[in-house]
């Protein structure tokens, strides 16, 4: 049974790291939590390391300013990998080929621009016509305030009828923008899928973000980790499969399944939600404190 705890200070001592995520853990994508940010700076003054692990579709640097620009202390955290990082570096491998056909918001452009150094020398990424693309580069909607998946459904019939791969850069299904919920990268990878079209994933809950986190951060094998987030397919489902504690965050993406305070999810609702979906976070706790 997964146990509902109260603070992370109940169990902080038991780990060497937290891989946190971010969106309905430490900000809502407008403002910051302050309690969360005083979790993760007590964490790492009694020694712990925070990597911020989130499924954003941009690499870390700009990230960063993003917290910066919602005051996020930089004492808080240790380093900061993404689902952009770990996406960027297949899709300049190559993954879907260097002519793509890019399924991005305006504010993403520097993902397609802005090289890795390990990148500098390589063919760069050429954004293309449907009709000419090589594989398909999703970081996100186009209109992410008025799309929905089901708008892009028959330019990905042609898209799967030409045998493209797609590169999803977010496996996120939806995402709480302040008090607005909007659609990611992983809700058109899904419905490609679902056409019968190849999507390759490379955030949470997939392994290449973790294995990304554990090189950057210089973790051993022996490193007690705990994984913490508010996504149940992503965050709690990738630590089940990288056999990692974890704390799932009650308050976020699901706050209006466990009772009336969202700061105190109650055991009796909790226990049958999470069984119905095969997930067994080790802890639970209302919001990030």
């Amino acid at each position: 049974m997964t146990r509902i705890i109260q603070s992370l200070d109940q169990v902080a001592a038991d780990y060497d790291v937290l891989f946190c995520d971010l969106w309905g853990c430490l900000h809502n994508g407008k403002r910051a939590y302050p309690a969360a940010v005083a979790a993760l700076q007590r964490f790492r003054a009694g020694g712990g390391q925070v990597v911020l692990m989130t499924n954003a579709p941009r690499p870390a640097k700009f990230v960063a300013r993003h917290l910066a620009h919602l005051q996020v202390p930089e004492d808080c955290w240790d380093l900061i990998v993404s689902s952009g990082d770990a996406a960027q570096d297949a899709m300049f491998s190559g993954a879907v080929g260097h002519e793509v056909w890019a399924i991005a918001p305006d504010k993403d452009d520097a993902f397609f621009t802005d090289r890795p150094a390990e990148w500098a020398e390589g063919a760069p990424i050429r954004k293309v016509a449907l009709e000419d693309a090589q594989g398909i580069v999703c970081t996100g909607p186009f209109d992410e305030d008025n799309e929905q998946a089901e708008d892009y459904r028959d330019r990905l019939t042609v898209a799967r009828d030409r045998g493209l791969k797609l590169l999803c850069a977010n496996p996120d299904i939806v995402v709480d923008m302040g008090d607005r919920r909007i659609i990611c990268a992983g809700a058109l990878a899904r419905l490609y899928e679902q056409m019968g079209g190849t999507s390759l994933y490379f955030g949470k809950p997939h392994a290449p973000i973790y294995d990304l986190a554990r090189r950057r951060a210089g973790l051993g094998p022996d490193t007690r980790a705990l994984a913490v987030g508010d996504g149940i397919d992503t965050d709690i489902l990738g630590a089940m499969d990288q056999r990692i504690d974890s704390v799932f965050i009650t308050g976020g993406l699901a706050h209006d399944q466990f009772g009336a305070d969202v700061e105190a999810p109650e055991q009796a609702l909790l226990d049958p939600w999470l069984k119905g979906r095969d997930r067994r976070p080790t802890y639970a706790i209302g919001r990030l404190r």
